[in-house]
């Protein structure tokens, strides 16, 4: 994979939108409008298994958390559509100003406006790792880790 393609996965922070459950082009959202698609009229079936299991009972609020991964709308940090939880970071935007596509290319990295706590710890694991290996190979890194 080339250097811009992982700027379509990876958002400046560092963290992959590509396998975040909001990104309207990934897999999660992929999988969960399948998973809904095999599943079709399943509900009626849910309710007269919910005797022998009762987890079926829960299978109505499953099938609307299913529908939200499935309707997951954010273009990635990227885009124009951001819709990322992380309400406090600052690199989606600062990396235009900066004129950087990461945090580690910015002369001011790690600057203190981002994140805090367990956040800022993960934030700056993984600015620094690309730093040391690269954007690239970071990438395929990650990959074999859980993105949660």
């Amino acid at each position: 994979m080339e250097y811009k393609d992982i700027l379509q996965h990876i958002a400046p922070c560092g963290l992959d939108c590509m396998r975040c459950a909001d990104y309207e082009h990934g897999e999660i959202k992929q999988l969960s409008s399948r998973l809904i698609k095999l599943l079709g009229n399943y509900g009626p079936v849910a309710r007269m298994k919910t005797e022998g299991k009762p987890e079926f009972k829960g299978y109505t609020q499953f099938e609307e958390i299913l529908t939200g991964f499935a309707n997951a709308s954010c273009s990635g940090c990227r885009g124009e559509n951001v819709l990322c939880p992380i309400t406090t970071c600052s690199a989606k935007t600062c990396y235009r100003e900066k004129g950087v596509d990461f945090c580690f290319q910015c002369d001011e990295y790690p600057c203190e406006k981002q994140f805090s706590g367990r956040l800022r710890d993960r934030w700056r694991y993984i600015n620094d790792r690309m730093k040391e290996i690269g954007a690239t190979e970071y990438y395929y890194e990650q990959l074999k880790l859980p993105r949660y």
